[in-house]
């Protein structure tokens, strides 16, 4: 993929924006749309934790919200190279199950996985009548 270390240096820059003063995990992501743009997105945690929001879901929202529906990958990066959460891999299951998703840590090393090693049979919009 022809975009991928600037997804990932992009992920890393919107990393830098993170609040996190409560986990102190700070975590990046960026995310490519089909047509072309990346939104980028940093957590944001909140005292009342339920209210904290990934990074993934900040780009994605980003995304919808000017009118994007379909993506090609999104990169993450965090200080450790973890993997999103069970709830950002959902919501991007809701875009498709053929979304790239581009894993690195603060050095610098990356994996990619297609969203669906990731989330095996996920729900979809076609599970519903």
């Amino acid at each position: 993929m022809k975009d991928r270390d600037r997804l990932v240096a992009l992920a890393a820059e919107a990393r830098k924006h993170s609040h996190a003063p409560y986990s102190n995990f700070a975590v990046g992501a960026a995310i490519l749309a089909s047509s072309g743009r990346i939104y980028t997105g940093c957590n944001v945690e909140n005292a009342s934790y339920g209210l904290t929001v990934c990074a993934e879901r900040v780009a994605v929202f980003k995304a919808v919200s000017e009118g994007e529906r379909e993506f090609e990958a999104i990169a993450v990066v965090t200080e450790n190279g973890a993997t999103p959460c069970g709830a950002c891999r959902q919501v991007l299951m809701e875009f498709g199950d053929d979304i790239q998703v581009i894993v690195a840590d603060a050095a610098g090393r990356q994996r990619t996985f297609a969203l669906t090693e990731l989330l095996p049979e996920g729900f979809t919009p076609d599970h519903l009548p």
